[in-house]
């Protein structure tokens, strides 16, 4: 991602003195001592294009603002707007190879969009790359801005496009539960509470209700992600738009809402915004709600699997690799084994975000990198691990439909359903002497002749023991 340092340079400074910069490097002098200070992780903000495009449409709607009340010439606005939006369709991701995590509350990334952004309206301009009084980081690119500002409405602009690619991710994961919950619709099995025998259900319901509860969810990352469309665009540097003019505030807002088409809000109170980061702590919050859902999910897709001999083995995952170094024939439930490890990576991400949420003081919170890097993060992952375990473990699970069944007429868990017909008393009689004798219920309940078999297979007749039915049927003793 660093652009290499070659014989050809150009000279520029700052308010620590004079540095050599790569002649090709779209980005100057603070980026450089941004890349030198903190070269802390392998998470380069070049790899991040949505955070790149809300680097993008933040300093494009600060420029047209910035037109309307004068403040640029028409040739630094259109060269401006012009570099913005190459840096939308994809291009410069080369020149942004600041770290995500960096102190300094997000100075090194403003000012390296800055430079990009500068150095580019510079060529389309007919200038080179440094000549900076034609169109300056600070002056032109910058201008009415603040990191305090900018920064902070450029990650919610990148994390709210994060949230609209993760959606669609979701929602195909949730239709291949339900697709295998239409599938195993007929199948009969045991369901289970506390790893014990329980009541009877289908299969199909079981996959039904893993949809269910992620569908569930959409709503919540919605709601969490809504935060994201208030900013404080116009707070500069503590809330009170020092060194903004009157009404650029609201132009700059009218302005992301044109380009984005999404409902963008000013905060009501720019001093408490320009400190409050709980948008990234509350929609971190959702995504590790989201994680323990999908973590229960993977860990019964574990246990209902397991096997082939000596587990519950009630379907087949998808055999995607040989299992072991050592013995023969092991295959390994491998997909929701990394889906386990991702969520608990999101979490892992969450404590983070909210430590660093908790971390705001006086009118800044310092740590909005690693929040910001935590978050893209866990919605990378989460949109992988989506794909990976539909396309390699749902879309391919096949039922054992024999053995469902079989386990039904063997387990004690049955006498339930049998407990409104036969009533209490017969029904403890029948489990106690099934677990004592090793006999079914179904056939104890025809030897001592409480139900006819008629009676039995009725009321443990599948479309009779997976929803409330009233049964007119008496027991014979």
């Amino acid at each position: 991602m660093e652009t290499e340092l070659t014989s050809k340079t150009r000279t520029e400074s700052d308010l620590l003195g004079a540095r050599e910069i790569p002649e090709e490097a779209l980005y100057g002098v603070q980026t450089l001592r941004g890349i030198e200070n903190f070269p802390i992780s392998k998470f380069h903000l070049g790899e991040y294009s949505m955070f790149l495009k809300g680097l993008a449409i933040t300093k494009m709607a600060a420029a047209h603002a910035n037109r309307e009340l004068k403040l640029l010439t028409d040739e630094q606005y259109k060269a401006i707007t012009q570099a913005c939006q190459e840096i939308l369709d994809g291009k410069h991701a080369e020149h942004f190879p600041i770290d995500m995590i960096q102190g300094g509350a997000g100075t090194s990334t403003n000012m390296n969009a800055n430079e990009v952004i500068a150095n580019r309206a510079l060529e389309l301009m007919g200038h080179h790359r440094g000549e900076y009084q034609y169109c300056s980081p600070n002056d032109h690119v910058n201008c009415s801005q603040s990191t305090n500002d900018a920064y902070p409405t450029a990650i919610h602009v990148g994390l709210y496009f994060k949230h609209l690619e993760l959606i669609p991710h979701l929602e195909k994961l949730i239709a291949s539960f339900r697709n295998k919950g239409h599938e195993f619709a007929h199948i009969i099995k045991m369901g289970r509470t506390q790893l014990e025998d329980a009541v009877p259900m289908t299969l199909g319901q079981t996959f039904n209700g893993f949809a269910s509860i992620l569908e569930d969810e959409i709503k919540h990352l919605n709601e969490a992600a809504e935060d994201f469309l208030t900013v404080n665009m116009g707070a500069t540097a503590i809330g009170t738009g020092i060194c903004a003019e009157p009404g650029y505030a609201e132009k700059c807002i009218a302005s992301m809402r044109k380009i984005t088409g999404w409902d963008i809000k000013l905060a009501d109170d720019l001093v408490g915004a320009t400190s409050d980061t709980s948008c990234m702590v509350g929609y971190s919050s959702a995504m590790k709600r989201l994680c323990v859902k999908i973590n229960k999910i993977c860990n019964d897709l574990r246990l209902l699997a397991s096997g082939p001999r000596c587990g519950l083995g009630e379907f087949n995952l998808p055999a995607m690799q040989p299992g072991s170094s050592i013995m023969p024939g092991k295959v390994n439930p491998v997909i929701p084994e990394v889906m386990n490890q991702i969520a608990y990576k999101v979490m892992g991400n969450d404590v983070c975000v909210t430590m660093a949420g908790d971390a705001a003081q006086m009118e800044l919170n310092a740590m909005e990198p690693v929040m910001a890097q935590c978050c893209f993060e866990s919605i990378d992952l989460l949109i992988n691990g989506f794909d990976t375990l539909r396309m390699r473990c749902v879309d391919g699970i096949t039922a054992n439909a024999d053995h469902c069944i079989e386990e039904v007429h063997h387990s004690i868990g049955v006498v339930t359903a049998l407990n409104p017909v036969i009533g209490y008393k017969n029904s403890t009689k029948i489990a106690k002497e099934a677990l004592e004798t090793g006999k079914s219920v179904y056939q104890l309940v025809l030897d001592h002749g409480i139900l006819t078999k008629e009676e039995l297979d009725t009321v443990l007749s599948p479309e009779n023991m997976i929803h409330p039915v009233k049964l007119d049927i008496k027991p014979r003793r």
